[in-house]
């Protein structure tokens, strides 16, 4: 398999496959572009394709063209056979939405979404965003009829608490100091340990004692949903894993970048996820096939007129264009046998659906995508 010509079909049959696709990679590399284009092309197939978005800087919003995105899903009209539809997730509206699904009452939703603690922590709480891009993926999986969700993570290292957070929820639910805390009487919390006891005390000096009772109240009022989330942290995982799950990388040949791209491809196999294609934007065009010094050593012999300078410049470029290449070996040999795409530097920011119609042209030749 050729890195510089990839069999350009492989993404192509992912689109038309996958049920699910998760684009990641770091912040500023193209990704929220990416995961609209995957998209978009699924919808050009005939798919129900939808792109979700938890960027808050909204740029999926902008490359649709749209004015911005809310927690359910809007239709993007537009010259495809299948349907586009886009979504940019709340954190706070879909944990609301998850309390009320495991509620055991009206009562204790209403007990808990009124909880000083609990609103405090919905939408802010280290952790929570990635948890309920989680959740918002599997209840599309489970109760819409897409047939294509493109999901649009985090930049890199949060990308790692996205494939985590169905854990750490399980593992936060099942440790004793959670268990303590939810005993029902304060009978039952006088008897817990000494250490939980010394723990909450000095929770309490620092953030003051009633903040301390409201996530008391808040976590005892959640008993016996635990369950229930526990139960949908797995599915969630198990989604993940599953066959119907494509992981595709997007990246820049930036050297700072690729190593976090290489480091996250890493974490990914070691949970046994494969990458199914990397995609590198802003690539810099070999205008010559001819090597950075042999150009360099032609511009010396052109000194004098005008083509010397030219020369230099090309020189200047194809070194540039060797050093990215060079950046891209070893995450290249880290994916494969996942093919790479690469994608140019565009005359533009992609900020419409032309702008993702020209990124498509260069994912998506239109040899393969005629019919």
């Amino acid at each position: 398999m050729s890195a510089t010509h990839p069999p350009t079909a492989a993404l192509l049959q992912l689109v038309r496959d996958a049920r699910i696709i998760v684009c990641t990679g770091s912040g500023g590399v193209g990704k929220t572009t990416t995961a609209a284009v995957l998209a978009l092309e699924g919808a050009r197939l005939g798919r129900r394709a939808v792109v979700v978005t938890i960027d808050p800087a909204r740029r999926l919003a902008d490359a649709l063209g749209l004015e911005g995105l809310t927690n359910t899903a809007s239709r993007i009209d537009g010259p495809w056979r299948g349907e586009l539809w886009a979504l940019m997730l709340d954190t706070k509206s879909t944990f609301d939405d998850l309390v009320v699904k495991h509620a055991e009452s009206p009562e204790q939703a209403e007990g808990i979404l009124a909880n000083r603690f609990y609103r405090n922590i919905s939408g802010a709480l280290s952790g929570t965003q990635e948890y309920m891009a989680m959740e918002k993926l599997y209840e599309l999986h489970e109760d819409t009829d897409f047939d294509l969700i493109v999901v649009d993570t985090p930049p890199t290292r949060n990308a790692l608490d996205f494939l985590e957070a169905p854990r750490r929820l399980t593992h936060f639910l099942d440790h004793k100091l959670f268990r303590i805390i939810i005993a029902p009487t304060r009978g039952v919390l006088r008897a817990a340990t000494y250490a939980a006891q010394t723990f909450l005390r000095t929770v309490s000096r620092v953030v003051g004692g009633e903040v301390v009772d409201d996530a008391i109240t808040f976590f005892r009022a959640f008993e016996g949903m635990e369950q229930g989330f526990k139960e949908r942290a797995a599915k969630v995982i198990d989604l993940l894993t599953h066959d119907e799950t494509s992981f595709v990388l997007v990246t820049a040949p930036r050297r700072d970048v690729v190593e976090e791209a290489t480091y996250f491809a890493t974490r990914l196999g070691e949970a046994d996820i494969p990458v199914r294609a990397l995609i590198v934007n802003r690539m810099h065009p070999h205008f010559s096939s001819a090597a950075p010094g042999a150009l360099r050593e032609r511009a010396r012999t052109l000194d004098r007129s005008d083509l010397g300078g030219l020369y230099a410049n090309l020189a200047d470029f194809a070194q540039v264009a060797a050093n990215e290449e060079a950046h891209l070996q070893g995450l290249s040999q880290r994916v494969a046998p996942a093919p790479v795409f690469r994608v140019p530097f565009l005359r533009s920011d992609v900020h419409d659906l032309d702008g993702l119609a020209e990124v498509a042209r260069h994912l998506f030749p239109h040899d393969l995508r005629a019919g």
